[in-house]
């Protein structure tokens, strides 16, 4: 009888949704992980036989999951949690949000709320999530000291900020970022324009070259409001996405955030060009934005992640209850019970968003060889008893409190509901700090 191969780390579960092959479901399976990577997928007896770890979880009642995708946020609004609701976004934006940030955002800010961001998405099994904010720097720095996994956006804007003056500042500063922490293989970059009425066409067309140039994502607000359309018909007389299109910058690099008003003809135009979009359901119908046509967009070939928008605007940084949202506005809008089922909005949370931002071949799905990015998800509390179907369970059934474990790259970072590389009470009083000082009058 052979001895046991030595491994870092084996994860036994009741079930296993590794969301490759699509709708597949292993019972009484392990992952078995070495260094940063899955080392297979097997039977668990099979895995006791063959492997030895240096640590082994018997999570006998839980359900292992890729590590859910957060394909828009701007992590550190986390600070601005609640500040203005229940207001239409432009007046949010133009009377709340952006005078608050022109007082206060910060290095220490965006590092901050940050980390905040951080806790709150791993305690609801976010491994990765795609940023849009000022000094990115600070976001790096939060998130290479808690281990999680980030794409950053190199904000552009043409107004003034704290953090640049002009477009071609916020560009030099962004690029310049990348270069100094491109090593660090848990952080990806996107080029990041706010949007289409932010944003000039000369600026726009200096990040389409970069993003051929540098094969980049470009990580943009689209078509989140009919008043934005409006806007761009009286300045440009075209809608947004025909301006992008005119401008070199739909493509599959593209991934267009909202996109709740798009017609026949700019669905077809994404499908054509292999656009991704990023769905933030809550935050479109908190903001009254309206619902974005997912269902078409999905039957074009148009590929939909999912994406919570900040804190401010949803006002959680909940992956699970977008997928339950998603699935639920799909049915809806289309009167279809069968429109994005279970599977395939955990597919959205997951392998959609990696596929979005180019990281299909290292996350997005439990497969051997991909980095060991892994949720756990327990079904043994009395709210989720029975459980007749995992993907069923994961998506109606139970809530962001039922995620025990999460793993980056094969490191533990919350083990059994416990921060292991982020201080709690830290974290707690510098919210406190920030609340005081932006509530102050």
């Amino acid at each position: 009888m052979s001895t046991p191969l030595a491994v870092d780390t084996v994860i036994e579960a009741r079930w296993i949704i590794p969301v490759e092959p699509a709708r597949q479901i292993l019972s009484d399976h392990s992952i078995v992980v070495v260094d940063d990577r899955i080392e297979a997928i097997l039977p668990t007896p099979r895995a006791r036989a063959e492997y030895q770890p240096r640590q082994r979880f018997e999570l006998s009642a839980h359900v292992l999951i890729p590590g859910l995708i957060n394909l828009h946020t701007h992590a550190a609004m986390s600070l601005m949690r609640g500040l203005a609701d229940d207001l239409a976004l432009m007046d949010w934006l133009n009377d709340h949000i952006w005078p608050a940030e022109m007082r206060h955002v910060s290095d220490q800010f965006v590092f901050d709320g940050t980390r905040l961001a951080c806790a709150e998405m791993l305690r609801g099994g976010v491994t990765c999530f795609n940023d849009m904010y000022f000094f990115p720097q600070a976001t790096a720095r939060a998130v290479s000291a808690c281990g999680m996994r980030a794409a950053l956006g190199m904000i552009v804007t043409e107004f003034p900020s704290p953090y640049a003056s002009d477009a071609q500042d916020y560009l030099t500063k962004g690029l310049l970022l990348r270069d100094q922490v491109r090593n660090d293989s848990l952080l990806s970059f996107c080029l990041a324009p706010h949007a289409p009425y932010t944003v000039s066409d000369q600026s726009l067309r200096q990040v389409a070259t970069f993003a051929s140039e540098l094969d980049l994502p470009v990580h943009m607000h689209v078509h989140e409001t009919t008043g934005e359309i409006e806007q761009s018909l009286k300045t440009y007389g075209v809608r947004p996405v025909r301006r992008l299109a005119d401008l070199g910058l739909l493509g599959p690099n593209l991934i267009a955030v909202h996109a709740v008003h798009l017609n026949a003809q700019e669905i077809e135009l994404f499908a054509q060009h292999g656009c991704h979009v990023a769905h933030c359901a809550t935050s479109n119908l908190k903001l009254a934005s309206g619902a974005a046509p997912v269902g078409a967009l999905q039957q074009a070939g148009v590929n939909v992640g999912l994406g919570t928008d900040s804190a401010s605007s949803n006002n959680r940084l909940d992956l699970l209850a977008e997928m339950r949202l998603a699935a639920l506005l799909a049915k809806g809008t289309s009167q279809d019970p069968t429109a994005v089922p279970a599977w395939q909005a955990i597919e959205m949370a997951t392998l959609c968003g990696a596929r979005a931002l180019g990281l299909e071949g290292q996350i997005g799905s439990l497969t051997a060889g991909k980095c060991a990015d892994i949720t756990a998800v327990r079904l043994d509390e009395i709210e989720s008893l029975p459980c007749y179907d995992p993907h069923s369970h994961l998506v109606y059934v139970i809530g962001r409190e039922n995620v025990s474990h999460v793993w980056v790259n094969g490191k533990l970072l919350l083990d059994d509901r416990r921060l292991t590389t982020l201080d709690s009470h830290e974290i707690v009083a510098k919210a406190a700090y920030w609340q005081d000082r932006i509530g102050a009058p």
